[in-house]
């Protein structure tokens, strides 16, 4: 395994293969600041028990990115989802830095990446807290499809070696870490009102109509806005709707 340069805030543990990098993150975690300090990173080139959202399951093999970085923000717990907004700047900026002119990326509510209109990547937030008041850590997750891509998924997917990227596992690493440090930073000086107004600037489907599938219905409406807190706002033929988590889909054309 390449030993990849990263930012000096960074305490990287390397596995050529674990279950879940989430996982082994969550359990370094709850050892204490001492074991786990703010910046370290989990990083494995396979996993074989990887999972996304709703714990579906993340195909994980060789050739692509997986990575759980654990944070320990001083932030109180309702405002640590932020940063799965604040990740996903960092990938598409870590994008922007290593591909050519004239590719197309996105970002898709509420944690997905898409290249030419496909997923590329996907991000995971975990947290836990002692009290309601303050996170003991934030663990983000992140699968970026470098070699290798699902296929037959509910959501398009694609690859950078599909698309063409002449780029490694350990060049997305360290693009990443170096971006996402820079949205980090702000973020914590300037608050989640910038990062808010980027993300909307580079999302998919804002003002157009979209589907959302939730666990028990399918609503569609327009794609309106985002709240305070990173929930949707679907308007429905002038009644806002408040949407916390589901699945985007979006009309044709």
């Amino acid at each position: 395994m390449a030993s990849p340069r990263l930012p000096s805030v960074y305490n990287l543990v390397t596995f050529e293969a674990i279950g879940s990098t989430n996982d082994e993150a969550r359990a370094l975690a709850r050892q204490g600041e001492e074991i786990a300090p703010d910046g370290t990173l989990v990083w494995a080139l396979e996993q074989t028990a990887g999972r996304g959202r709703r714990g579906r399951e993340w195909h994980s093999p060789k050739g692509n990115l997986y990575i759980s970085l654990i944070l320990r923000p001083e932030v109180p717990t309702k405002d640590a989802a932020q940063l799965s907004f604040v990740a996903a700047l960092g990938l598409y900026d870590a994008l922007g830095t290593l591909s050519d002119p004239g590719h197309q990326i996105h970002l898709k509510w509420p944690n997905d990446i898409l290249l030419q209109d496909q997923k590329v990547a996907g991000l995971l937030l975990e947290t836990e807290s002692s009290g309601e008041d303050h996170a003991d850590w934030v663990i983000v997750g992140l699968g970026l499809n470098v070699a290798s891509f699902p296929k037959d998924m509910p959501f398009p997917a694609t690859s950078l070696r599909a698309e063409n990227w002449a780029v490694s596992v350990e060049d997305t690493l360290q693009a990443f870490s170096r971006s996402f440090l820079g949205w980090a930073n702000r973020w914590v000086n300037d608050g989640f009102a910038p990062i808010r107004q980027t993300w909307l600037m580079r999302a998919k489907g804002l003002n157009k109509p979209i589907e959302v599938r939730l666990e028990n219905e399918t609503l569609k409406g327009t794609f309106i806005d985002l709240d305070e807190d990173g929930a949707l706002l679907l308007d429905q033929d002038g009644k806002m709707r408040r949407i916390a988590a589901g699945d985007v889909y979006f009309s044709e054309g």
